[in-house]
C-alpha cells in the first residue's frame, strides 16, 4: 500500500462480522415497522431472530474492539478504534435491551419502545461501520504534496 493511503482500521474478518449486526439490525428494524402496519405475529417473531443473530455477532465484534482498543498507542475517545469500540459495545448493550423488549408478549414488544430500540441499534451500528471504515481511500498529507 502506498505511504500516502491510510489503511483501514478494520482486519477484514473483522469488517465481516460488523457486516451481520448492521445488517440484522437493519433487518429488525424493519420487520418492526411492518409488524406496526400489519399485526402479523411473524413480523414480531423475525425481529426476534433478527436481533439474536446480531447479538450473537455483535459479541465477537465487541471482543475484537476491546482487543484492538487496548492495544492502540492513543487512548482518545475521538481516535478510530477507541470511538468505535464505545459505538459497538452501546450497541450491543441496546441490541440486548431490545432483546428483552421483543420477548414480551404481542404488541407491547414491538411498540414505540421496540421501534426506538431498534432505530437506535441500527444507527449505532451503521456509524460504528462509518468510523471503522472513515479512513479508506482518504491520503494523508506528504512533505510537498497537496490534495
Amino acid at each position: 500500500m502506498p505511504p500516502h493511503v491510510t489503511r483501514p482500521h478494520l482486519h477484514p474478518v473483522h469488517a465481516i462480522l460488523l457486516s451481520f449486526p448492521i445488517a440484522l439490525f437493519a433487518a429488525a428494524l424493519a420487520s418492526d415497522i411492518a409488524y406496526l402496519n400489519t399485526a402479523e405475529i411473524q413480523w414480531s417473531n423475525l425481529s426476534q431472530w433478527a436481533i439474536t443473530g446480531a447479538l450473537v455477532f455483535g459479541a465477537a465484534v465487541v471482543i475484537w474492539a476491546a482487543i484492538d482498543g487496548v492495544r492502540s498507542p492513543v487512548r482518545s475517545i475521538r481516535h478510530g478504534p477507541i470511538l468505535y469500540l464505545v459505538l459497538v459495545a452501546v450497541m450491543w448493550l441496546l441490541g440486548l435491551i431490545n432483546a428483552f423488549k421483543h420477548s414480551q408478549d404481542a404488541w407491547s414488544s414491538v411498540g414505540t419502545t421496540g421501534v426506538l430500540l431498534s432505530v437506535l441499534c441500527t444507527a449505532l451500528a451503521l456509524a460504528a461501520g462509518w468510523v471503522a471504515h472513515a479512513g479508506v481511500g482518504r491520503t494523508n498529507l506528504v512533505a510537498g504534496e497537496h490534495s
